[in-house]
């Protein structure tokens, strides 16, 4: 293989690599996003549900509140609805903290999200600083070799990051149990 083809079958290589690298995790990062999009729109949904439904049996009971409050007595029927109204509510506050613990998974979706973005930017990084080390009078040889490390150290970050990075996203210990996305 002449010298040319050589030099260019490892630019070609090294090229491929970052351009697959790099859509892989921008992939990735895109997906995490729109992830943590669906993730706390669901949990603005339930918490909307929530303090509307604790409104809502609050709300319920005024008018046996007001009679209360006014010195009236209440009938058997408001004194078991007032009776229920702490466990309706202490069910609707729980449903609207079960709600809350979604913020740890929108962290870890975040969390992830940054350490694509930081290891792509350390492998573009290395990239760069590998490219500073060729002279405009570097030898196909030396190119060669200068290639060869890049792409080699472009490789152990890539799999490096994705080691770091795991694919699920978790919830334990929640009242409703153990959550697992994505």
């Amino acid at each position: 293989m002449t010298r040319k083809k050589v030099l260019g079958s490892h630019i070609k290589r090294l090229l491929s690599g970052v351009s697959d690298h790099g859509k892989r995790h921008l992939t990735e990062v895109e997906t995490d996003l729109i992830q943590t999009e669906l993730l706390l729109e669901e949990a603005i949904d339930k918490l909307t549900s929530s303090f509307m439904a604790i409104h809502g049996a609050v709300g319920a009971r005024h008018d046996s509140i007001a009679l209360l409050l006014a010195g009236g007595t209440p009938s058997a029927e408001q004194r078991a609805l007032l009776e229920g109204m702490s466990d309706e509510v202490g069910a609707h506050v729980n449903a609207a903290i079960t709600s809350m613990q979604f913020q740890d998974m929108t962290s870890q979706l975040i969390d992830r999200t940054l350490k694509r973005v930081t290891g792509l930017r350390e492998f573009l990084g290395t990239l760069g600083a590998h490219g500073a080390d060729v002279l405009p009078d570097s030898g196909s040889e030396e190119i060669v070799e200068l290639l060869g490390k890049v792409s080699m150290a472009l490789a152990i970050q890539s799999l490096e990051l994705r080691s770091v990075l795991r694919k699920a996203v978790n919830q334990q210990h929640m009242d409703s149990g153990d959550i697992e996305l994505f």
